[in-house]
């Protein structure tokens, strides 16, 4: 058949322009970040670093895993019940993918795996994965700029970035609250769409599911339990952060963790590599220079936290790929249109 011809092309190439995008965008990152820097220094910061620390580092990232486990439960218990052993290893799975893989394929990988577990249709958990997402950012961007207004340094970039991430967080608020409410507006839509009958049902039942899986915060008890573990989870990474940092012989206060960790969340939204190469190393010396590391110091930490974080995520993921077999390397790479 020619190429013309496949319905795959358009995706492949999609999948290809974004791979060169992401691969151009990572370079141009790690240019910028890395010219200059005296890697003698670099590997001295990262050779004396303490044992003590990094162990308490790894325990608590897996703490933090475990509670994200147990904040995406919530929204899963809209649809039925889901125990703690598949909701984690689902995350951890995930967490795996999304960092070995590109196009954040994680995000399928867990969701397969709770469906094939659950039975749920794979269309409200990929929501309910997806509205995680959203209220992670929502939350981020909203303690961020409360913390650069009381900074004397502000990374440029970072206050820059704020304002279109903040809109973007209230807009995905908005769409929560309003397009459950408006579910029969939808179904009536599709149904005036020139499409077969048997489609045109298709669609309307994976757009159930879908707003099955945003109204799972509606729930006034539900929406608090998860909040709640929010501000845990997002405490524990700025633990992290400082931890990280002191394992270095490098002194940094919560406030300014909170802002590293959040310019490393806002850049693993944009196009990037598998670990977010490029993008991780730009983001810490662009939020760390600024208050007064050096680049060196900046370039020795994020190493150090892809190294663990990479380590951390590899151990746990593959247990859980193992754990279940029927979800191979290949299911990663499954096109989301064949959620249903």
């Amino acid at each position: 058949m020619d190429s013309t011809q496949n319905p795959s092309t358009p995706i492949l190439r999609s999948k290809a322009f974004y791979l060169t995008l992401a691969a151009v965008f990572a370079a141009v990152l790690l240019y910028y970040s890395l010219r200059g820097i005296d890697w003698s220094q670099v590997w001295t910061i990262l050779s004396h670093a303490d044992l003590k620390y990094i162990l308490v580092w790894l325990a608590v990232v897996t703490v933090a895993l475990v509670l994200r486990a147990l904040r995406w439960r919530v929204l899963l218990s809209a649809e039925g019940p889901v125990n703690f052993a598949t909701a984690f290893w689902a995350t951890s799975a995930g967490y795996f993918g999304n960092n070995f893989l590109p196009f954040r394929a994680g995000e399928v990988v867990r969701t397969l795996m709770i469906s094939v577990r659950t039975g749920m249709s794979k269309s409200f958990v990929l929501t309910t994965a997806l509205s995680e997402r959203i209220f992670d950012a929502i939350t981020l961007v909203g303690v961020a700029a409360i913390l650069l207004l009381t900074l004397p340094q502000k990374p440029g970039w970072f206050s820059h970035a704020a304002t279109p991430f903040s809109i973007i967080g209230l807009g995905g608020v908005i769409a929560i609250i309003l397009l459950p409410k408006l579910e029969p507006l939808w179904a009536s839509i599709l149904r005036k769409m020139p499409l077969p009958s048997a489609l045109t049902e298709k669609l309307i039942g994976i757009m159930e599911k879908v707003l099955a899986g945003i109204r799972a915060l509606h729930d006034a008890k539900r929406l608090f339990i998860f909040l709640a573990f929010t501000i845990v989870i997002w405490s524990c990474d700025s633990l992290m952060a400082v931890i990280g940092m002191r394992a270095l012989g490098l002194p940094i206060s919560l406030s300014v963790a909170f802002l590293l960790i959040t310019g490393l969340a806002m850049g693993s939204a944009l196009p990037s590599t598998p670990g977010y190469v490029g993008i991780y190393q730009f983001v810490a010396v662009s939020v760390l220079v600024p208050f007064g590391f050096s680049k060196a110091d900046a370039i020795a930490y994020i190493l150090l936290f892809q190294a663990l974080q990479f380590a951390n995520y590899a151990v746990w993921g593959l247990l859980a790929l193992t754990r279940n077999k029927r979800l191979t390397a290949n299911s990663a790479t499954l096109s989301t249109t064949s959620l249903s």
